[in-house]
């Protein structure tokens, strides 16, 4: 039975207001308890003391807090008809000038989504595999030099470089080797900045950056400024390339040739601003939602040595004596490895909630829900529940292997209650972008590699911060070249 139905519909229902939640002041309502860079846990917080829908104001905006996954699977399902993303999320990056297919919504996301979608799946990633190939071997040569000097490496930039020469290069056909400059000046110095201060609009009470604005306010217009020459430079040289080769225009083979042959081509509705807005959407979340998860992954890991172990035999097996996978039937035998991955997503998403605003009056699970109505989907408590996940803070990987020892493809409820790329229209284009990274990068690192430390500065837990994307903080790595012993082990299979 649906979850959803329309308000029209006589059902036995509650009203939002009439739902439990933190007692809040005057006129402010709950503004002055909200932390946003740790929101996600303070609604964790308060979804176990208030149970699976709650509700809480920030001002005059009023939100539906939702935590049971069957409820909140319903509410993605429902999009974009029934739900989009926020207002404010819209109207902040456009401002910021990235209105890409994670934040646009209506017409806007629907012309965008075919070419999306057709620039990162399964064949075309394929396709890239080469060029996957090549970063990632730069990427270990880059640790091997930390290794070997005991340098403690900074994980969550390193990764990043990762990520974001990865989706220059699948998304724009652009080496730009982050990974190997000298400057830390690199492109990542721009995009840190752009994900906090979009989440800080979304959420502020009020709007203190054009009135009080802080050092970082000030600086935000010069890192915009910075990225968006970059993705100008990029739409130059591929509408040179798109001049020089008209047979791109309908064979495109990167996401940005597909985007501009589309916009050039009558009738087709894309516009110069869909281009830009993508290409900085794909920096954004191709960057920061894959380093994020590899970080956390690397942690846990770390953490659980007989996972560890059962991890690094794993990739010497399949790599055989090899620095990489060297393609995609070898990421199709790292079983244990994406099971870890999924585990590591469980306890760590990267993306602990999600905002949707109701188009239309409608009632979820019971509750009547005005058009417009904030309602905010926490995505973790459904992995923690000790109901769908024995012992669930537990970092154990072997519950997403199936009988079969494919990885994360169990029909079973519990499995139905983690969705790491979300559900419905809306899922994550890049999600297989994203576990394909996963799997090279781990396996690289494994198969290579001694973990000899993963901490931050005072040895306690990483905190968690969210900005948009929940990530650990301070977190550092070092390695020692693989024992001998292991990379001989490795090698004779």
């Amino acid at each position: 039975m649906s979850l959803l139905q329309d308000s029209a519909r006589p059902v036995a229902s509650r009203k939002i207001d009439a739902l439990p939640g933190p007692r809040g002041w005057p006129v402010l309502g709950n503004a002055l308890q909200i932390e946003p860079e740790r929101m996600h846990a303070q609604l964790e917080g308060w979804a176990r003391q208030h149970g699976d829908a709650f509700t809480f104001s920030i001002l005059k905006r009023r939100f539906l807090v939702l935590s049971h996954p069957e409820t909140v699977a319903a509410v993605l399902r429902d999009r974009p008809e029934g739900f989009r993303r926020s207002t404010r999320l819209e109207q902040f990056s456009a401002e910021f000038g990235f209105l890409g297919l994670f934040s646009a919504n209506g017409a806007t996301w629907k012309r965008q989504r075919p070419m999306v979608l057709a620039g990162l799946d399964p064949s075309h990633i394929k396709a890239f595999f080469p060029t996957l190939i090549q970063v990632t071997g730069r990427f270990a040569n880059r640790w091997s030099r930390a290794a070997a000097s005991g340098e403690a490496i900074d994980l969550q930039a390193d990764l990043m470089r990762y990520t974001v020469d990865v989706t220059a290069a699948l998304a724009f056909g652009e080496d730009i080797n982050t990974i190997e400059a000298e400057s830390e000046q690199v492109i990542q110095a721009h995009l840190n900045q752009i994900l906090p201060a979009l989440f800080k609009r979304v959420f502020a009470p009020f709007p203190t950056w054009k009135y009080f604005p802080s050092e970082q306010d000030k600086a935000i217009g010069g890192h915009l400024k910075a990225l968006h020459e970059a993705v100008q430079g990029f739409i130059a040289r591929t509408a040179r390339q798109l001049d020089e080769q008209p047979a791109l225009r309908d064979r495109p083979v990167n996401l940005i040739q597909a985007m501009m042959a589309a916009r050039d081509r009558e009738g087709s509705g894309i516009t110069e601003a869909d281009v830009a807005g993508n290409v900085l959407t794909m920096l954004l979340a191709g960057e920061d939602t894959t380093a994020n998860t590899l970080a956390w992954m690397i942690w846990l890991l770390h953490k659980n040595p007989d996972a560890l172990r059962q991890a690094q035999a794993e990739a010497q097996a399949v790599l055989g004596g090899a620095s990489c996978p060297s393609g995609v039937e070898q990421l199709g035998q790292l079983d244990f490895i994406e099971a870890c991955a999924y585990e590591a997503m469980r306890l760590k998403p990267v993306a602990p909630l999600i905002v949707n605003e109701a188009l239309k009056d409608t009632v979820i699970a019971g509750i009547e829900v005005p058009a417009r109505s904030l309602v905010m989907c926490l995505m973790r408590p459904g992995g923690l529940d000790a109901r769908n996940f024995p012992d669930p803070l537990a970092f154990d990987p072997g519950r997403w292997i199936s009988g079969s020892g494919a990885a994360a493809h169990s029909p079973s409820s519990s499995k139905r209650a983690v969705m790491p790329f979300g559900a419905g229209p809306r899922i994550c284009p890049g999600r297989y972008l994203a576990l394909a990274e996963i799997k090279m990068v781990m396996a690289m690192l494994l198969a290579n590699f001694d973990i000899a430390d993963v901490s931050t500065a005072d040895g306690l837990e990483p905190v968690e911060r969210l900005a948009l994307t929940m990530f650990p903080v301070g977190l550092s790595m070092r390695l020692k070249p693989a024992s001998a012993m292991r990379a001989a082990a490795g090698a004779d299979r």
